[in-house]
């Protein structure tokens, strides 16, 4: 028997699931589909064993309203979360930060969320894996000053000024495909990839938190698991507002 694709298995779950609950409970799908861990694990094990880019995918859906569990750090993801009826790009587009963002405004637009500054910096370690589109960290390449020469001439290599907008490089430039630290350890040496990565630690309020991180796994994995699931409750959909969609991309006919 063929192994379950992703969305056979977020098809499963939205026809499994029973009505949701008031608040979000790891224990949601406890009696509709106890299975429901085995088989998300399973199917992105293989996902990202296809498709090493898939796990920042996956991780970066995480903001986008629906159902993900990852690798590195575990935790007991609190489930039961419903999908909106609408979606809006230019909302998305307006409270996600860009790669250019200077440190203020990813504080700021974290803040509007719920979450902290420090928040704010331990999410951003999921840059730790996944490719950025050369489109994305031309400007800081060519145009930053605060960046590592031989790096910028590294990236100069795949992402001319002009033309190869969707050239692939690492976002972390020395263990792209492992979820680490060394996304943090980049910064320190003016190695990361966006501005808006690059912002964490130049000579602003995050820089002792990135030397933090950076020294201790143990401190960075804490505090990102503690940052996701604070960040899994924003805008929660419970009960009989918006639906569990049996596609993830549209809305239940």
């Amino acid at each position: 028997m063929a192994a379950p694709t992703l969305m056979q298995c977020l098809v499963a779950i939205s026809l499994l699931s029973c009505a949701a609950q008031a608040q979000l409970s790891t224990t949601f799908y406890a009696s509709s589909c106890p299975n429901l861990q085995t088989i998300v694990r399973t199917a992105m094990t293989q996902a990202v064993s296809a498709e090493q880019r898939m796990g920042a995918s996956l991780l970066r859906l995480f903001f986008h309203d629906c159902f993900v569990q990852l690798g590195g750090p575990t935790w007991n993801v609190p489930l039961g979360r419903r999908d909106s009826t609408t979606a809006s790009a230019s909302l998305a587009n307006s409270n996600l930060p860009p790669p250019t963002a200077s440190l203020g405004t990813l504080i700021s637009l974290f803040a509007m969320q719920g979450l902290s500054a420090r928040d704010m910096t331990a999410l951003s370690g999921a840059h730790t894996i996944g490719q950025a589109r050369c489109t994305t960290f031309r400007s800081r390449i060519y145009g930053d000053t605060n960046i590592n020469a031989s790096f910028a001439a590294l990236r100069q290599q795949t992402c001319p000024r002009s033309g190869g907008d969707g050239t692939l490089a690492p976002i972390d430039v020395q263990t792209p495909a492992r979820f680490d630290t060394d996304y943090f350890t980049n910064l320190l040496s003016q190695r990361g990839l966006f501005h808006s990565d690059q912002e964490l630690f130049n000579g602003g309020s995050q820089d002792a938190l990135v030397r933090q991180y950076s020294a201790s796994a143990s401190l960075f994995n804490s505090d990102f698991v503690a940052a996701m699931i604070k960040m899994g409750n924003v805008g929660v959909l419970t009960g009989t507002a918006g639906q569990i969609r049996r596609n993830c991309h549209v809305v239940n006919s």
